[in-house]
């Protein structure tokens, strides 16, 4: 099957990209859309902008487009426009367990009309026990972004780990915040992950507060790490 995936350098759109391998989908490219507001219903907006040379790790081809609109049909409707222009598809995949429906039901009316499915790559499963699979997996998940009461300005730029996850679970369960961030709780970005040949390492990160307990970080310096993929090769000539 011809997939692409809508892809923010999230956690869930990340494991999405595995979940597509797993099934030796034949992946065409990932789509990122940059809103340049923070209002967007349907997108990530911090750190989006680092997606091409993520992408470029994996040698997936890439498209990244803007979004200055904050209405879920027309946002949906950038990236119709986007997929007419590239390769045919089979089914646009999102990542998630499908609790986002405003985002699964507007991308869907979209590209109906061009016989496009789209589907959350975990649909119906338990989020908490999806993120717990990733940190097992080995997934590093960085908080990017924040809104809600639990979280503060020293959660933006920290890693959720095996370690800290039922401390993250304790606070989602006393504030009220969704333990995957679905809704815009909070987002994130994966550094590195089981199918990364080398990881994305950030040399620099400020921190924006729009309020006490709602910012984003801006990513001022990253580079793609090589030792990962020298590891790699060393235990494989081992082998």
């Amino acid at each position: 099957m011809r997939v692409a995936i809508l892809y923010s350098g999230g956690k869930d759109s990340t494991f999405a990209i595995q979940y597509a391998k797993e099934r030796s989908w034949d992946i065409r490219y990932l789509l990122s859309v940059k809103p340049t507001r923070t209002d967007c219903y349907l997108f990530h907006f911090a750190t989006v902008e680092h997606t091409p040379m993520i992408a470029g790790m994996l040698g997936i081809p890439h498209h990244l487009i803007s979004c200055s609109v904050a209405d879920p049909a027309q946002e949906a409707q950038l990236v119709k426009e986007k997929v007419r222009q590239l390769e045919r598809i089979d089914a646009l995949l999102l990542g998630g367990t499908g609790l986002q429906a405003t985002q699964l039901r507007s991308v869907q009316d979209a590209l109906r009309p061009m016989g496009i499915e789209v589907f959350a790559a975990h649909a119906g499963q338990d989020h908490e026990a999806v993120v717990e699979e990733m940190l097992q997996k080995g997934y590093r998940i960085m908080i990017t972004q924040i809104a809600s009461d639990g979280l503060t300005k020293d959660d933006l730029g920290t890693e959720l780990t095996k370690e800290n996850f039922s401390e993250f679970r304790s606070r989602s369960k006393r504030f009220g915040f969704h333990i995957g961030g679905e809704g815009g709780y909070y987002d994130t970005l994966v550094i590195d992950a089981p199918f990364f040949p080398s990881a994305f390492r950030i040399t620099g990160i400020r921190k924006n507060m729009e309020s006490e307990h709602a910012g984003h970080a801006i990513i001022s310096g990253c580079i793609v790490e090589t030792a990962k993929k020298q590891e790699k090769q060393i235990s494989s000539s081992l082998s």
